[in-house]
């Protein structure tokens, strides 16, 4: 097995490549950051993971971008700094990542600013001396076009809408977050991406189907996992991510199953043997997916006994729980 700057090339990449000493792709040059960060394997090496991260990101890996965000705005293995988070997540999401863009608008920094290993050196020739072109007068903006829609019109009864009630401020919502999926071990991202999907972030949403608050919460599942408030930001926090925690063991870590049971109940996961041929189900997976695109998620072991169809014992199929999809079904 082979090691280049860190990361870890197998033989097997090593073959495809056809030489030796092979280049490791960005996606492997990620995946072994994330063994290092998180002690997958390996020792757990801060340093070497923020290494790792840059050189995929120098190469616009956009998971390395997000990745490296994380690290600056948890403080993991290095000073937390907002701005470079921030700036980082906007790069993922100048590359397209939709969970980069709603992260750069919760974690706001105070400039522009790239981390030491990103940031580009000039070269400068030693013969020749550095010259200062001419700095090109701006363009001339056009001049506005103002429109003539007459006067505004009055109605005599004007309606009156309520003040919304008041909602959880941004930063404090991605602080808490981060802090309580590492107590429930859950990767935050996955937390986010569901949170975007079922409330767009909104404290308050309520569905047709009566799920309630940030994680949509059905009543039956705020009960189960004592829930007193669903429109509590802390208690449906706890709630949802007690149900994630559940089904990530219930499913031994497929996440897949895992988010058609939070969708659909793990009942109608068990008895079609996968995700449901609901239409609701079946796209609130693929836009979850989207944004949180892995297979795989840790779990524990000790929260719940495993379902019957990753178990495959029949004979220990659990009670059947119907979801949202199901019962609206």
């Amino acid at each position: 097995m082979l090691a280049l700057a860190g990361c870890i090339i197998t033989p097997a990449v090593a073959a495809r490549s056809g030489v030796a000493d092979a280049s490791p792709s960005p996606r492997e040059l990620v995946e072994t950051a994330i063994r290092y960060e998180h002690a997958e394997g390996l020792i757990r090496d801060y340093p070497r993971a923020h290494a790792l991260y840059c050189q995929a990101a120098r190469q616009d890996s956009v998971d390395a971008f997000l990745r490296l965000g994380w690290m600056y705005a948890n403080g993991r293995g290095l000073p937390r700094d907002d701005a470079i988070a921030s700036t980082l997540f906007r790069r993922a999401a100048a590359l397209g990542s939709d969970m980069g863009a709603r992260l750069g608008q919760l974690i706001r920094g105070d400039a522009d600013k790239l981390p030491a290993c990103l940031q580009e050196t000039p070269i400068v020739a030693e013969a020749a001396a550095p010259v200062e072109l001419p700095a090109e007068p701006p363009a001339a903006a056009p001049p506005p076009v103002v429109i003539d829609y007459g006067p505004t019109p009055t109605i005599e009864a004007p309606a009156e809408f309520r003040p919304a009630p008041p909602s959880i401020d941004r930063r404090k919502l991605v602080q808490t977050v981060v802090q309580m999926a590492r107590e429930f071990r859950l990767d935050p991202r996955l937390v986010f991406a569901v949170m975007q999907t079922e409330s767009n972030f909104n404290p308050q949403a309520r569905s047709v189907k009566n799920a309630q608050g940030l994680m949509q919460l059905i009543p039956e599942t705020a009960e189960r996992f004592a829930v007193r408030d669903a429109f509590d930001p802390i208690e449906n926090l706890r709630g949802g991510m007690s149900y994630l925690r559940w089904l990530l063991s219930y499913f031994r870590g497929d996440v897949v199953l895992t988010l058609a049971g939070y969708n659909a109940g793990e009942g109608a996961v068990d008895k079609h043997r996968g995700v449901p041929p609901f239409a609701e189900t079946l796209a609130y997976v693929q836009r979850i997916r989207a944004l949180y695109p892995h297979d795989r998620h840790a779990f524990d072991t000790r929260v719940a006994a495993p379902s019957w169809i990753v178990n495959r014992t029949p004979s220990e199929r659990p009670q059947a729980r119907q979801g949202r999809a199901e019962r609206a079904g």
